[in-house]
């Protein structure tokens, strides 16, 4: 009976840790690993350049932790107490963390995205295990006469950080730096002294430049009294005319349903409402394949950036998530709606936001 509940408690112990890991790497390993960094070891203070090697190697240990409870080379002797000191560590990770932030939202990461916990759930999951682990050292008898091996452990060790390295391999600075662009954009926009002219635009035969620019000015006035002043939003490296008038800015993922969801309610926008600004969307490099797929159900297409994962999570923000609807005007942030939650974005309530005055928008 005794044999039997050791085994029974490494298996379970064991699984945990496996899980882990491979949750970890859900959906897709980069895709995973990389958001894990920057959700999880960018608020602890890791660098850009230390993220990427920590978390394969911890995913790498914690995977080959679960494989060598399963056999029994100094089992007793480092495996056990290894795996005791790893939980230890994040369960004074996780304490502290509920106690700065509060312990009863946000996914801790311990399961990546496939199973979301919040730091109180892991913690007590953390502390059971560390309970099971705890009675093993007392159930499991002294083997005095076994020899015991050293090089199953290493081997086991480097191969599963090995494996972690090969199947989301570091990416470099340059990969990281740059946006990919497609060429979506089928606004057939033109610039002609200043005027920008699209598809839409009617411009009557025979003015001249000239006259256009003498008739402006007084427009111009006008039009500058009821719209914010112009100011850089930092999204013109992705698109050119982002903050000029108001514009729509979204954050998707391709393979997202709840964006999916966000950009057809976008598009029944657009068809009832004329003051319904022009869409531009950032995606990230994930499933990018499935970018058609995303527009077809959307009902429509718009001029889009692809933009690898990291960086994407850095333009989305510390804290927030997909889908994320920006409202623009002239460069100037008036609402971010992100998430599936409380901040998540409300159609009826975008509406109100887009038909207001620049008055209004700025009335305390």
């Amino acid at each position: 009976m005794k044999k039997n509940i050791t085994i029974l408690f490494r298996v379970i112990i064991a699984l945990l840790f496996i899980v882990s890991a491979v949750a970890k790497m859900y959906p897709s390993p980069y895709f995973a690993i990389s958001t894990f960094e920057v959700k999880q070891l960018y608020p602890l203070g890791f660098s850009e350049s230390i993220a990427p090697w920590f978390s394969r190697i911890l995913i790498g240990i914690e995977l080959a932790l679960g494989f060598l409870l399963l056999q029994n080379n100094y089992l007793k002797k480092i495996i056990i107490p290894a795996t005791i000191a790893l939980l230890a560590v994040f369960v004074i990770h996780l304490s502290y963390e509920s106690f700065i932030n509060g312990g009863n939202s946000g996914n801790c990461g311990c399961f990546g995205e496939l199973i979301p916990m919040t730091p109180i759930e892991a913690i007590f999951k953390n502390l059971i295990a560390m309970i099971l682990l705890g009675l093993l050292l007392f159930m499991i008898p002294k083997d005095s006469n076994q020899t015991h091996k050293f090089w199953p452990l290493a081997v086991v060790t480097l191969l599963t950080i090995i494996t972690i390295f090969v199947i989301a391999p570091i990416k470099s600075n340059e990969e990281l730096a740059l946006p990919t662009e497609l060429p979506t954009d089928s606004s057939s926009v033109s610039i002609v002294d200043s005027v920008v002219v699209t598809k839409d635009t009617i411009i009557p035969t025979g003015i001249k430049k000239d006259s256009v620019a003498k008739t402006e000015p007084k427009k111009v006035e006008e039009k500058a009294a009821n719209e914010p002043p112009k100011k850089k939003s930092g999204y013109a490296q992705f698109f050119s005319k982002i903050d000029n008038g108001r514009k729509t800015l979204c954050f998707f993922v391709p393979g997202c349903d709840h964006c999916r969801l966000v950009a057809k309610e976008l598009t029944e926008l657009k068809k009832t409402n004329k003051n319904a600004p022009e869409v531009f969307v950032l995606f990230m490099n994930e499933e990018a394949d499935k970018i058609p797929d995303f527009f077809k159900e959307a009902g429509a297409e718009y001029p889009y950036k692809i933009v690898e994962i990291i960086p994407f999570w850095k333009l989305l923000g510390t804290g927030k998530d997909t889908p994320g609807v920006k409202y623009l005007w002239n460069g100037n942030e008036y609402k971010y709606y992100f998430g599936i939650t409380e901040n998540q974005f409300n159609p009826k309530d975008y509406e109100q936001l887009i038909n207001k005055t620049y008055q209004e928008l700025n009335k305390k």
